[in-house]
């Protein structure tokens, strides 16, 4: 008689029961890097499509006396300015005005924007105006470092903020001196940097973050993806693809293509550290080569007290203040904690273990570092 096939999940069940904890680790660090993958348009984008830098010097109107003071000339200058070229005969002795205020007009001028595109504008005040609030951007030509005009910008300000004052008492929040206008520009010049897509023989994809191995990566998953020899890292930093006789017509199809193969893009290790904040911020790749650490806190508390001596009634001294002050310092037992070729984890998990603080946690990874255990570049913003 034969035997009877078990159920396929009688197996899998006797099966995990006897995975070993080294093997399940290695499963799972395998299949770690599926979940952190990257698409090509995260990474990296197309060489010669890129933004250009606009900025423009404009007037806001509308203030409620929140505007540039009487002391600003530069203020004065611009309304008289822009009232003569609407054709109003004005000197600057004939304005008294704290609704208006001077401010520069910046925006990002997209790579594909075409004639008739809307880009959002950054408003924000050049003079001593203290609000921006409720006030209305005039018309502002926005220019590139070409000196070209490529954009107009016009319309009410959003600010995030405001700014009372009454008799003497201010309550303010964020900065209303910086306003936005969503939409606010209308681009009249096209991007002189724009890519002709439809001319190219091959396309040259820049990485965000140069890395060889990423570049690597990157021209193997596109060979992959199109199952065909096509892209090759020309260096850290550029992947040059070739276009296919397939694809010469349908560059935009190839394109976005492109962007949606995904690849494990690599970083180098890094701890990034924050000492006025007491932020510390390390990477998954960071390792630490066997190391003692030992910690300990040194506490001084000065204290300070006024005494006040008085003399007796009828008496003929006078009142003496004296000051006296107390000094004490205590300092806690170290601790020594072995921290054997830790990751970043093991090695927060030990550090934790002896009870340092963020601004403990910077000093102790800046001397490990200095010691030449740990295995990753520290930035110290």
């Amino acid at each position: 008689m034969e035997k009877p096939v078990p159920s396929a999940l009688a197996p899998r069940v006797r099966h995990r029961r006897s995975i070993p904890a080294w093997a399940l680790a290695l499963v799972l660090s395998m299949a770690a890097p599926a979940a952190e993958a990257a698409r090509v348009k995260d990474i990296a984008s197309l060489y010669g499509a890129r933004e250009n830098m606009l900025i423009g010097y404009g007037l806001v109107t509308g203030l409620n006396r929140t505007g540039d003071t009487m002391q600003n000339r530069a203020s004065i200058r611009a309304l008289v300015n822009r009232l003569q070229g609407m054709g109003f005969t004005v000197t600057p002795q004939e304005v008294m005005a704290r609704n208006v205020a001077v401010v520069m007009v910046t925006a990002r001028l997209p790579a594909h924007a075409r004639s008739g595109h809307q880009i959002d504008v950054e408003v924000s005040s050049s003079g001593d105006a203290t609000s921006l609030e409720g006030g209305v951007l005039q018309f502002t030509p926005l220019a590139a470092p070409d000196g070209e005009v490529y954009a107009t910008a016009q319309g009410p300000l959003v600010i995030g903020g405001f700014n009372a004052q009454q008799s003497g008492s201010m309550a303010r929040k964020n900065f209303p001196n910086v306003g936005r206008i969503a939409q606010g520009a209308i681009v009249e010049k096209e991007n002189p940097n724009r890519l002709l897509i439809d001319q190219q023989s091959a396309l040259e994809w820049i990485i965000h973050e140069p890395d060889f191995t990423t570049a690597m990566r990157m021209a193997d998953a596109i060979n992959d993806a199109f199952d065909e020899d096509l892209a090759r890292p020309r260096d850290g930093g550029t992947v040059v693809v070739r276009v296919p006789p397939r694809y010469i017509t349908r560059q935009v199809e190839m394109i976005a293509e492109l962007e949606m193969v995904d690849l494990q893009p690599d970083a180098l290790a890094r701890v990034v550290v924050n000492e006025r904040t007491g932020t510390v911020v390390m990477g998954a790749q960071v390792r630490v080569s066997p190391v003692a650490v030992a910690h300990g806190g040194l506490n001084i508390l000065v204290q300070q007290e006024n005494a006040v001596s008085q003399p007796n009634p009828f008496g003929r001294g006078s009142t003496a203040t004296t000051q006296n002050s107390a000094l004490e310092a205590s300092e806690e037992s170290g601790k020594l904690v072995m921290v054997q070729g830790a990751t970043v984890e093991e090695l927060v998990t030990a550090l934790n273990a002896i009870g340092v603080k963020p601004r403990d946690l910077i000093q102790i990874l800046l001397t490990i570092r200095a010691a030449g255990a740990l295995q990753a570049e520290v930035e110290v913003l």
